[in-house]
């Protein structure tokens, strides 16, 4: 029971972190669909190439509130899918805390965070080159519209700021409100920021609830399964390290890194494995991924992908024995 009531207690904390997050992002992309939303896409648009950059600077604050930020936004197409593993590859989770609880030196530190970050801005850019050269960046429009239709959070309801009542009744098929005076602020008796709001609060309460039962399953997961039991297993190959590393890094958990993490200082995984984990380790990121993005066959190809730079990169520290 103590036990249960402790994995209870951190998945409340971990979810009450996110919120915050969850919540500043939709309310921003419900205003970008109703607000400005064309001057916002020329904006987004023209910072696609640097985006991945940003994210992976972003990512590296010892919180996983960004990844689950970047993978809202691209569910909803507003940053790129470059962007979006820049974030998952250098989201540091609780590795920083772990860090600092074991007074490892700064530098040391730094030095980890500092390749995670290296990482997701090479790989992030890269992979936005090759998907612009093979002509799979979609339409280059957000789709914030689909998010609501699929949370039935009738936000998309409610017409674009100056649109006529006349206009959103022609939209919607002549179905309701064509009276053909100007709405300005209001819809439906209502202000145009309260709908923006109650939208935002409707995706952000389902998906931290999502988030909070998923992530509980997971923390009595590792909680059943305990670190010495992690440990043994992780000890039995070098090599063979790096992949399960890799694996335990994609549990939508911070147990995962700090499990990995706390294996690797005190020295039961060695750099190449840690390396492998913590780049995989990406926070809840791809449990709100999975949550919010339709295409669950895209989202696997995204997990896939961010495991095999993890394990790519491992093995790599490993070959030119790089020591952190």
């Amino acid at each position: 029971m103590d036990l249960l009531i402790d994995v209870l207690i951190d998945g409340v904390k971990d979810t009450a972190q996110l919120v915050p997050f969850l919540f500043l992002t939709y309310l921003a992309m419900e205003a970008l669909e109703h607000g400005t939303a064309g001057r916002a896409e020329t904006i987004i648009s023209r910072a696609d190439k640097s985006g991945p950059v940003v994210g992976a600077l972003l990512g590296a604050l010892p919180q996983c509130g960004f990844s689950a930020m970047a993978a809202t936004l691209y569910a909803g197409r507003v940053v790129t899918v470059g962007t979006l593993v820049a974030v998952l590859l250098s989201t540091s989770d609780e590795m920083v805390p772990v860090f600092v609880a074991h007074q490892e030196p700064a530098s040391r530190l730094l030095a980890v965070i500092g390749f995670k970050v290296a990482m997701g801005m090479i790989v992030g850019v890269l992979l936005d080159v090759v998907l612009r050269a093979l002509h799979r960046t979609g339409d280059g429009h957000p789709h914030i519209r689909e998010l609501c239709e699929r949370a039935h959070c009738h936000c998309e309801d409610v017409p674009p700021a100056g649109a006529t009542a006349h206009d959103h009744a022609h939209d919607h098929h002549d179905h309701d409100h064509a009276h053909g005076h100007h709405h300005g602020d209001e819809h439906d008796g209502h202000p145009r920021w309260w709908h923006i709001v109650r939208s935002a609060l409707v995706h952000t309460v389902e998906v931290t609830l999502t988030i909070f039962v998923i992530s509980c399953a997971f923390g009595l997961l590792i909680e059943l399964v305990g670190e010495e039991t992690l440990a043994n297993v992780l000890s039995i190959h070098p090599v063979r390290a790096i992949f399960l590393a890799g694996l335990i890094g994609l549990i939508p958990n911070c147990g995962a890194s700090v499990a990995i993490t706390e294996l690797y200082l005190t020295g039961t995984l060695s750099s190449g494995a840690m390396i492998a984990g913590l780049l995989v380790s990406g926070g809840v990121g791809l449990l709100v991924l999975f949550r919010t993005n339709a295409d669950q066959r895209q989202n696997a190809e995204i997990a896939a992908f961010i495991y095999v730079v993890g394990v790519l990169a491992g093995l790599l520290v490993r070959a030119l024995g790089i020591i952190f």
